[in-house]
Formats: C-alpha cells, sequence, structure tokens
C-alpha cells in the first residue's frame, strides 16, 4: 500500500482491509446533511448516527475550508468520481505509488476502490489535496476506530485515520508531504473536538512515509501485523500537538 510523502513521497498506506472497504465493518448510518463546496453545488449524505449529533462520521469535511501552510494554500475537496477519477486513477499507475497502493490498472480499478467510499456511510471521505489551486495529492480521511484497522490496535473512540498519496513528481521529495501532513492532523484536530488522536498505519518498509509522519509530529505508537503488511502505527495525540 502507499508510502506517505517524505523525501520520495508517494503516499501512506491504504490497505484493502482498511477504510476504503464496506465489508467487515460496523452497519452505522448517517443523517441527511448538505455540503457544499466552493458553490459547485451541494451533495446529499445519509442519515445521522448516534455517536454523531452533528450528523457527520467526520464532521462535516467538506466545509473544514482552506489552511495556509508553508508552501502555499492547501485545501481538502472531496473527490467526484465524475469529475476526479482520470487523475487518481493516473497517479496510481506511477510505479512508485502503485508499489504500495496496488490500484495500477484501468480507470475502473480505481473506480472500484473509491465507489465504496463514496456510497457509504461516510466513514471514509476521499479527498483531493489542493496546493495553490491545483490538485497535487489524493488523501482517505476515516474513522480508524470504525475501521477493520481497530482490532489491531487499542483504539479509541473518534480516532481518526489519514492516508496521503502525493501525485505530482515535483511535490515529493522536498518535504511537502511532511508540511500537508502537519496541516492535515491540524485540520482534523481543530474540526474534530471529540477526536484526541490521528492515526496512520502506513507500511514500516516504506520508510520515508513513516519518516514524513514522524516529521510531522507523529510518534512511533508500535509495529503492527495487518492482514497484508506490518505496519507502523503513527499517532499525532491532541495532548502533544504543540510539542512536537
Amino acid at each position: 500500500m502507499p508510502p506517505a510523502e517524505a523525501s520520495t513521497g508517494t503516499g501512506t498506506s491504504h490497505p484493502p482491509h482498511s477504510a476504503g472497504g464496506t465489508e467487515d465493518t460496523l452497519d452505522l448510518r448517517l443523517p441527511e446533511e448538505l455540503s457544499a463546496l466552493f458553490g459547485e453545488g451541494v451533495a446529499a449524505l445519509p442519515p445521522m448516527p448516534r455517536d454523531a449529533p452533528d450528523g457527520d462520521l467526520l464532521d462535516a469535511l467538506a466545509g473544514w475550508g482552506p489552511v495556509t501552510t508553508s508552501v502555499g494554500v492547501f485545501q481538502l475537496v472531496p473527490v467526484r468520481i465524475e469529475r476526479d477519477l482520470p487523475l487518481i486513477s493516473r497517479w496510481m499507475n506511477d510505479p512508485a505509488v502503485a508499489a504500495f497502493w496496488e490500484l495500477a490498472g484501468p480507470e475502473a480499478v480505481t473506480a472500484a476502490h473509491l465507489r465504496p467510499q463514496l456510497d457509504g456511510d461516510g466513514r471514509s471521505v476521499p479527498c483531493l489535496g489542493v496546493l495553490g489551486g491545483t490538485p497535487m495529492s489524493y488523501w482517505e480521511i476515516y474513522r480508524a476506530d470504525l475501521d477493520p484497522l481497530a482490532r489491531h490496535y487499542p483504539s479509541r473512540p473518534h480516532d481518526t485515520g489519514i492516508h496521503l498519496l502525493v501525485g505530482g513528481v515535483a511535490d515529493r521529495g522536498r518535504g511537502v508531504g511532511t508540511t500537508l501532513l502537519r496541516a492535515v492532523s491540524d485540520l482534523v484536530l481543530d474540526h474534530r473536538p471529540r477526536c484526541g488522536r490521528v492515526i496512520a498505519e502506513p507500511d514500516l518498509r516504506n520508510t520515508p512515509s513513516v519518516s514524513a509522519f514522524l516529521s510531522a509530529g507523529f510518534r512511533l505508537s508500535a509495529e503492527v501485523d495487518l492482514p497484508d503488511k506490518r505496519a507502523a502505527l503513527l499517532v499525532r495525540e491532541r495532548a502533544l500537538r504543540d510539542l512536537l
């Protein structure tokens, strides 16, 4: 699965058993809610689960808005498959990305990965990362506590996970991934007050990914054996966000 961009920058791992899948997950429902992006229209979300009184398992991610970073203005933009599939599929076919995400092939392969998230209950939201107005990365923000990953570590309610791949070669190897990982984990903590920790689980062999997370304020909590890889369990805690 993916490397999170650090010095080589391809992405963080997204194992097949994890957030993008629909099998083997809890049966939760989301409430109806409208979310708008740049005034481009609204999208109805399903009905509200009991643990999300605000009506959204990820606290209205579509409305989090842009953030200014040292590399430019950055925003998470929820994926629209009809608009974004060709670009994401092209990134998935980059050999450096494919080595970890394992989604190389025709657009249908990437579509089959995206649709369960887009058609699901909102526990995983695939996004484009837009930097300075240009899409340059792919992200998945997901509820780690509602994911099969939770069986492999002592999860806490509202733990939120991150997967990342940096698509543009020009944005790899110069610290952009580290900067954006810190910015996105800050966004999670700022907009999800019930979330005390941001979680990542890159392949342990993916040294650039692990390094990027550590440089972004995550700490190595454990090594865990997942169905498809041995992973580094990396955690950024709200209580330590200003210290690391």
